[in-house]
């Protein structure tokens, strides 16, 4: 190949990184005010599993934490790849995520778009299947049919890797498994039409399917971790307002901690602020019902937990969702602002595994 053929070859190989590169670049925070305002964008989804983001933002703890001079802008996504991609445009600073999400806009941008900055929730997924389904040990899963939130998503890799720890093979690999990526609310209406056999799903649509389609549950994700504990929601940040504003970053955190804390010491105020909130975002607050059996799955913690991620990146590459080499993950956290704020409350430091 002659050296312009080589040129074009290479640049064509580079160009997907370079504007991933690129997009990072442009995460820089809002240049401050004459007066010294700044405004720090929040991203977080409307449900359970960010509780800590809807009481935090709700109760003003953020914003004290914040200080007068900083507006805190709130975003709500429904999907961690969206908040992920936003991140990348820079339209976000600070956001709460689940760790596939993470792990991979980590990886696309080659370690550079963004950092995990705490924890956030650990539980509240479960592999729920139909009564009548015939599902009484893994062996039964084959020539089922199962949905998953998304398709490379936390509950997604957990249901390909369950089939692929007992032999079994999906219908797009050979094998007699369907997993079809599905939206929850969908998930829902075809597990009550019996049109699946069973479902991967995060709460609150557990507990749905079972309240509300007769449900069981096959698999409580806890189960399979030590101590019942694995990340399903963490703080990140784009790496560009890390750098351009620490003191920020570790201001919000001081927030953080605070809101995780009260909602630790006082779960029940908690739980009414979160139904006040999702239903100010969606218009539908959850059932008491299904509320009450969700929040019994989940517990509340700046622990991002980090040992559990690691765990769950060897999932997915072993999957293939990570490219063709194991990715080098050693740089996705920076504890150093949570363990300064840590210190200043007298509690124990986080260490990384």
């Amino acid at each position: 190949m002659n050296g312009r053929g080589s040129s074009r070859s290479l640049l064509a190989l580079l160009l997907p990184l370079l504007l991933v590169v690129a997009a990072c670049g442009r995460g820089a925070p809002a240049a401050p005010g004459p007066d010294g305002s700044i405004t720090l964008r929040l991203a977080f989804f409307p449900n359970l599993t960010h509780a800590v983001a809807l009481v935090g933002s709700a109760r003003g703890t953020f914003q004290e934490a914040l200080g007068p001079n900083v507006t805190l802008d709130l975003k709500t996504f429904n999907a961690g790849p969206a908040l992920i991609e936003a991140l990348f445009a820079g339209e976000i600073d600070i956001g709460y995520v689940g760790p596939n999400p993470a792990i991979n806009g980590y990886v696309r941008s080659n370690g550079q778009a963004l950092r995990i900055i705490a924890g956030a929730c650990s539980g509240g997924a479960s592999l729920i299947v139909r009564p009548d389904a015939g599902i009484a040990s893994p062996a039964d899963l084959a020539g089922k049919t199962f949905a998953t939130p998304q398709f490379g998503g936390t509950q997604d890799v957990a249901m390909r890797h369950l089939l692929r720890a007992h032999g079994l093979k999906t219908a797009d690999q050979g094998g007699t498994v369907t997993v079809l990526p599905t939206q929850n609310p969908e998930i829902l209406t075809l597990f009550q039409q019996g049109a699946i056999d069973g479902a991967w799903v995060p709460e609150p649509w557990a507990t749905r399917l079972i309240q509300e389609a007769g449900g069981k549950v096959f698999i409580d994700e806890r189960s399979q971790w030590p101590d019942g504990s694995f990340v399903t929601t963490h703080v990140i940040v784009s790496t560009a307002f890390l750098n351009a504003r620490p003191d920020l970053v570790e201001a919000f955190l001081r927030g953080h901690v605070a809101t995780v804390r009260d909602i630790q010491e006082d779960p029940e105020a908690a739980r009414s602020l979160v139904n006040q909130e999702i239903e100010r975002l969606t218009s539908v607050p959850l059932p008491s019902q299904v509320l009450d059996q969700a929040l019994t799955t989940l517990a509340f913690t700046y622990d991002p937990l980090a040992s559990t991620l690691f765990v769950m990146a060897g999932h997915a590459f072993e999957l293939g969702f990570l490219g063709d080499e194991q990715p080098d993950l050693s740089g996705i956290y920076d504890l150093g602002p949570l363990n300064a704020v840590l210190a200043e409350e007298g509690l124990d430091p986080i260490a990384l595994p």
